[in-house]
């Protein structure tokens, strides 16, 4: 009996309550819509994450593939190729016994025989688009079909399976024999990375959702109190009075349940196109799961019906407990002191070194989120009794009265506004001047230089290219007009991997230069004036091109450079030659002569020409068992800008996402803040207190919440970019300002809040019609 009354004060309770369903219904809808939208790509990244990693199989030495020790066994040659910057995933097979069935390959029915291949169905679509010079050429052969799904990660992968001879590929380096492909996932730094980023993004999204159902369940708290209090009066228990409350916030919040899962199915294929982690997921994997689903129809009714029995506990010790009211203690101004705290650790100790310290780090942003919530209500307090007294006019006195009077209730419903805004601030002044100095890196000049390395010494398991193979190579190369090479030579007498032993102890007697594991020619490095200049006189030098030639990371290559001054000591003349030492003799051999080449850094301005010669070099690289891939310093840095950018986009989308929900919050807020006063304002408009003086009370004292919490937010996301990016030493690094996107995005979304408080104003006019003025 007593739900049925729950129910029946709900859907016909007269056009207040049905007001109050439809504003919850809609309420919960839009941030069940959003709650579905994460879950669904967080589902997606973990499908591909989980996804068999084949390329992480591995085998052993090949040197016995002949004898066929291994029934069913076959060649393995994995690396990683590149197009403009876009990664191809390259494996070369070769079947070693036709009679043993060979181990299943992911995505192609049998592994392909000689001269024929495998690809991906986007890198189908772009071989067919440019010329075979610049892509096609590389593999040799003729196309056997497409790569099925379960070899990729997504629609975007490009990945080619190629056939090979045993012979051929035998006498590739890094060939291995497998008898079985790897099936488990892969995981590394960046998946680590992304689950943090999806659960910020889950805790930027589902606090102020849950401000928001939270202000949606107790819309006209005031009037439901009096009512549920009349109720009590007449005799209902306080289980009653429970039951009928939990069921009119329960059933508002189930339709919205309801409302937002349909509303949430045609966005999907809008959500399938979002490149979150650099490339789009299939669109059958973007999906919530169905215990997800169970879960967001039962637990968002639940949340509901918990807000709605909170927000009656004054009813609950007595009938009369809605009529008593107690003023609530002003907050203090010891609640700024986190956040000056959380600034001060960061702007200080956490980035004292040049290595920041991570724990202090971490304990400063933790401290400034922390202390922007806590330090909300008194800035709200201290801002409203400001404009109190230095601006005039009814409306705002009035409006900063009320804020004065309660802060805390003012800054609760955009509080989930700060954690968003601040974040998306920081983010938004670190990554461009992240991308920037990548791109500035040596003055920009390296930004068309491609490096190919086959074996230096620190990140691959290649060997050099013998003498005469590189003079082959460094020919075609040259033939290319307008072409500018720096070969970068293997010194000889060092050790060829990082594990070999050097040449002496490292310690007082061992000579530094020992460490210099390359040889270039001075001539050709005038070339390439961002790696630095040799001494006057000097032919060859020896120089430490490691970090040149194996990091991914353009800043740290940027600190490095120049990478040979006049102090660099001048290379031997090559065994045999009659050249001296430091080149004194101008026609004797080059230094660099008979020895081997460590890898190649080639300037080429036409991306075209670039593409062919990439082409080129992908034959030596193979042969040389580099796991390089021949890429420009552009192209390099573009990597790691292309994460940098989708952090920064998702960030914007949760700051804009947060600020649209704030403004529905608000709107239902502006709603029942009129509802619960409309006795009070309906005495002011016979009192001939204009309706744009009340309608300005109300923008004021909800707007002026959300652009205060989004100051304060700004201010401290850029009071935390800016000591990041200081220590970052930058080259040419902008100031830590965020770009045109944030303030569009900002801007957009604090424009979207207003026009939405804006929608519930007519309310106020209707509300307080001097007809239904009642006198008690």
């Amino acid at each position: 009996m007593t739900l049925w009354l729950g129910l029946r004060l709900s859907l016909r309770g007269g056009r207040e309550a049905a007001v109050r369903l439809a504003l919850v219904t809609a309420a919960v809808a839009m941030g069940v819509t959003v709650l579905l939208s994460t879950l669904a790509l967080f589902n997606a990244f973990q499908v591909t994450a989980d996804r068999p990693c084949w390329e992480c199989t591995t085998g052993s030495a090949p040197g016995g593939w002949a004898l066929g020790a291994t029934p069913g066994a076959v060649l393995w040659n994995h690396r990683q190729d590149s197009y403009a910057g876009r990664p191809i995933k390259r494996l070369d097979v070769a079947v070693l016994d036709a009679a043993a069935p060979p181990p299943a390959l992911p995505g192609v029915p049998a592994p392909p025989g000689p001269g024929r291949y495998y690809v991906s169905p986007a890198l189908a679509r772009l071989m067919d688009a440019v010329p075979p010079g610049q892509l096609a050429d590389r593999f040799p052969g003729a196309r056997a079909g497409l790569v099925g799904r379960a070899a990729l990660s997504g629609p975007d992968d490009l990945v080619v399976v190629v056939g090979q001879t045993p012979e051929e590929l035998a006498a590739m380096a890094g060939t291995v024999a497998v008898d079985a492909v790897a099936t488990a996932p892969f995981t590394d730094d960046t998946t680590a990375l992304y689950e943090h980023g999806f659960g910020i993004a889950a805790i930027g999204l589902i606090f102020p959702l849950l401000v928001l159902v939270g202000t949606a369940t107790r819309l006209a708290a005031a009037r439901r109190e009096a009512r549920f209090a009349a109720i009590r009066l007449a005799g209902a228990t306080v289980r009653q009075i429970n039951a009928i409350a939990s069921v009119d916030a329960a059933l508002g919040a189930l339709l919205g349940a309801l409302a937002g899962i349909a509303a949430f199915q045609p966005l999907r294929p809008a959500l399938a196109g979002l490149a979150v982690t650099g490339s789009r997921f299939f669109p059958d994997v973007v999906a919530p799961t169905t215990l997800q689903y169970a879960a967001v129809v039962a637990g968002v009714p639940l949340a509901a019906a918990g807000a709605a029995l909170w927000s009656l506990r004054r009813v609950r010790i007595t009938p009369l407990g809605a009529a008593r009211k107690v003023r609530a203690s002003a907050p203090g101004w010891w609640r700024v002191l986190p956040l000056l705290a959380g600034l001060g650790l960061l702007a200080g100790p956490a980035f004292a070194d040049k290595d920041p310290n991570g724990v202090l780090v971490d304990a400063g942003l933790a401290l400034t989120m922390a202390g922007l919530v806590v330090a909300g209500p008194w800035l709200t307090m201290l801002a409203a009794r400001l404009a109190a007294c230095v601006t005039p006019g009814a409306a705002t006195l009035l409006a900063a009265r009320r804020l004065a009077a309660d802060p805390k209730g003012a800054f609760r419903s955009v509080n989930g506004i700060v954690l968003a805004v601040f974040i998306g601030t920081a983010v938004a002044g670190i990554v461009p001047a992240v991308v920037s100095g990548q791109e500035a890196a040596g003055g920009g000049t390296l930004n068309e230089v491609m490096r190919a390395s086959f074996g230096y010494a620190d990140a691959t398991a290649g060997l050099p290219l013998p003498p005469g193979t590189a003079a082959e190579l460094l020919a075609k190369v040259g033939a290319h007009p307008g072409v500018t090479v720096l070969p970068i030579y293997r010194r000889a007498g060092t050790p060829a991997r990082p594990s070999d032993p050097l040449p002496c102890d490292p310690g007082p007697g061992c000579r530094l230069d020992a460490m210099l594991r390359h040889v270039v020619d001075c001539d050709a490095l005038t070339g390439f004036p961002a790696l630095g200049r040799c001494a006057p006189g000097t032919r060859a030098v020896a120089a430490d091109f490691n970090r040149v030639l194996s990091s991914e990371n353009m800043l740290s290559i940027g600190r490095k450079l120049p990478i040979v001054d006049p102090t660099n000591p001048a290379a031997p003349a090559a065994p045999g030659g009659s050249g001296g030492a430091g080149g004194s003799r101008r026609d004797g051999p080059a230094a660099s002569e008979g020895l081997p080449l460590a890898a190649v850094l080639i300037r080429e301005h036409d991306p075209a020409v670039r593409e062919q010669i990439r082409t080129l070099l992908a034959g030596y690289v193979a042969r040389a068992g580099s796991a390089e891939t021949p890429l420009t310093f552009a192209e390099v840095a573009r990597a790691r800008a292309v994460l940098l950018d989708q952090g920064e986009r998702v960030a914007l989308a949760i700051v804009a996402l947060t600020l649209l929900v704030a403004g529905c919050g608000l709107l239902i807020a502006v709603a029942g803040g009129v509802v619960e006063r409309r006795r009070p304002f309906t005495l002011l408009r016979l009192c001939g207190t204009p309706t744009r003086t009340l309608s300005r009370v109300v923008l004021l004292e909800t707007a002026a919440p959300v652009v205060l919490a989004a100051l304060v937010a700004a201010a401290a996301g850029l009071g935390v970019a800016g000591p990041m990016v200081g220590r970052l030493s930058i080259e040419n690094a902008p100031p830590a300002l965020p770009g045109p996107a944030y303030f569009l995005t900002v801007g957009g979304g604090l424009l979207a809040a207003l026009l939405v408080i804006l929608a519930g104003l007519p309310l106020l006019r209707r509300a307080t019609a001097p007809d239904n003025a009642r006198f008690e």
